[in-house]
């Protein structure tokens, strides 16, 4: 069993358990490598402007605390993309759309190329067999990338 070495008492199950384990984590972080290569970007400004009556659905899965403050007119939040419970969360409120809805998802907790959110939030959506699914590309953050610059928010 190539790299695994069988010890009296161990369990074939427990060696088969921890090969599927790492198999499964493996084929997550393809999903994830996947999903951040074939992302579609909206810059802000394009974002903006398509907030009218056909609105994507706009779902921010960034932390709350960033949500509460401003966010998106008319977005939704859905739980920080980066934990099981915030995915949880997003499973939820996508399964309530059709899987051929436009969606966008935001964070901008951080600069974009840091950001733990958005990426297995993409993820998800697609493995959910979502087809048009963008992110809200704030290369710096959500404050200088989108309120500062006077784009539609909602908040305190």
């Amino acid at each position: 069993m190539h790299g695994l070495k069988l010890e009296m008492g161990d369990s074939f199950t427990g060696v088969k358990n921890e090969k599927l384990t790492r198999v499964a984590a493996v084929l997550f972080a393809i999903i994830t490598v996947a999903a951040a290569a074939e992302m579609a970007l909206v810059e802000p400004k394009a974002a903006a402007a398509s907030l009218g009556a056909k609105a994507p659905a706009v779902i921010c899965v960034g932390p709350n605390v960033l949500y509460r403050s401003k966010h998106v007119v008319g977005s939704v939040y859905a739980g920080p993309g980066n934990s099981a419970a915030g995915l949880e969360m997003l499973r939820t409120a996508a399964g309530k759309l059709a899987k051929d809805r436009e969606i966008l998802i935001y964070c901008g907790c951080c600069p974009w190329e840091r950001c733990p959110n958005v990426k297995p939030a993409i993820a998800l959506l697609q493995e959910m067999g979502f087809t048009k699914v963008k992110a809200l590309h704030l290369e710096t953050g959500f404050k200088i990338d989108w309120i500062d610059k006077g784009y539609p928010v909602e908040g305190q």
